[in-house]
């Protein structure tokens, strides 16, 4: 990815259009299963379990960021897992939910050629691998390792109980063992749209933020030359509205008590719309990527993490702010419910400044969960 703000944004792929998808590809998507890059040191079952519930995080999405500097990064990429309990979303902050891994290679790698992959389609269709080039078995319904088999007919693979049971119930109960029942006959016969643990998939399409603000505006919401939206109307509202949640009661209220209330909620007010105003040439966006440069856009002054929240990498590099996902990306979930539904406000990836690690593993980073204030208008659907 180049430099400055790059912007995401969820494309429908066809079935013909699936293959841009694979490994092979290096895409950037979300949903489905993941199009792993190394095939060495893959994340393991216990390492994609939520923190909270224990159940299996499902692939969310991977973005496709190499370092055009690193000889050791000319391949990279991210991936992201959550969870699928809404209950698990109810405090911010890290983990939890949610992880997420980062994979890299050489130019010069065991799995890819040297050159750039064809843009034209593979002449035969590319379906999702059902083992890797070491032998080691995908799960058949989320597409990470799966060490378990199937105790019948020894062939299908599973990361655990929880999707050997699931699959068991969507039909491998009448398939087990018969003849052309490959271990990918589950990832053929149901599609991520229509799978009850994938989230559906998308190509997510990268393009440069165009600069109607300058590089630097994560400004501090404190210098009213920065902050954008601080207009005498808005003022007015702000007033109006805090004397309107008080009501008549504010009476008794003295009048130092009122300034203090108006401004803490002007100053959360104050970044939600830096926040809505940055984002309002290209809302649709669900990806900010900037790795080392500006900063993430709030969404509140609450739980905004400080230098120290933020651990080291395990080699002892600090982390930096490489990308954060959008709250627009909601929308493509399909996870609206009558209860409680997965939310956020913004997701916030921080990733090893010297992007540690070699092609035989997968490294750990770390996310972290902002969610809308209490005293914010939750951002609107652009559905």
């Amino acid at each position: 990815m180049a430099g400055g703000a790059e912007l995401g944004f969820a494309a429908e792929t066809g079935p013909e259009d699936a293959w841009r998808l694979r490994s092979p590809y290096f895409p950037c998507k979300m949903g489905g299963r993941p199009a792993w890059l190394g095939e060495d040191g893959l994340p393991g079952p216990g390492d994609l379990r939520c923190a909270r519930c224990q159940q299996p995080r499902a692939f969310l999405l991977q973005l496709y960021a190499p370092l055009n500097e690193r000889r050791d990064a000319f391949h990279r990429s991210l991936f992201v897992f959550a969870c699928r309990g809404a209950a698990c979303y109810r405090l911010p902050g890290p983990g939890g939910p949610l992880c997420v891994f980062r994979s890299q290679l050489p130019r010069r790698n065991r799995f890819y050629p040297e050159e750039p992959p064809p843009e034209d389609p593979p002449p035969g269709p590319l379906t999702p691998p059902e083992r890797l080039q070491n032998g080691a078995r995908l799960c058949r319904v989320c597409g990470c390792l799966g060490p378990r088999a199937c105790g019948r007919c020894h062939r299908a693979a599973y990361c655990g109980t929880e999707h050997q049971a699931l699959d068991w119930r969507r039909g491998h109960r009448h398939s087990c063992g018969q003849a052309g029942d490959a271990d990918n006959s589950g990832n053929a016969a149901t599609a991520p749209g229509e799978d009850k643990f994938l989230f559906p998939e998308y190509e997510i399409v990268i393009e440069s933020e165009e600069p109607e603000f300058p590089a630097d505006s994560s400004a501090d919401p404190d210098d009213d030359e920065g902050a954008a939206g601080t207009s005498k109307e808005a003022e007015e509202q702000e007033e109006h509205r805090v004397s309107s949640s008080t009501g008549e009661g504010s009476q008794s209220l003295d009048e130092e008590t009122l300034e203090a209330m108006a401004k803490h909620e002007t100053e959360d007010d104050k970044i939600f719309r830096m926040f809505k105003e940055r984002i309002a040439a290209e809302p649709e966006q669900i990806i900010r990527y900037c790795r080392g440069g500006e900063g993430p856009i709030w969404v509140s002054r609450e739980n905004i993490p400080k230098e120290q929240d933020i651990p080291n990498c395990a080699c002892g590099a600090k982390r930096v702010f490489e990308f954060q996902i959008m709250p627009q990306l909601l929308n493509y979930l399909r996870v609206d419910s009558l209860g409680e539904s997965i939310d956020w406000g913004t997701l916030v990836v921080y990733t090893c400044a010297e992007s540690c690690g070699d092609e035989n593993e997968y490294v750990e980073e770390f996310i972290w969960k902002q969610d809308f204030s209490a005293s914010s208008i939750e951002f609107p659907s652009s559905s």
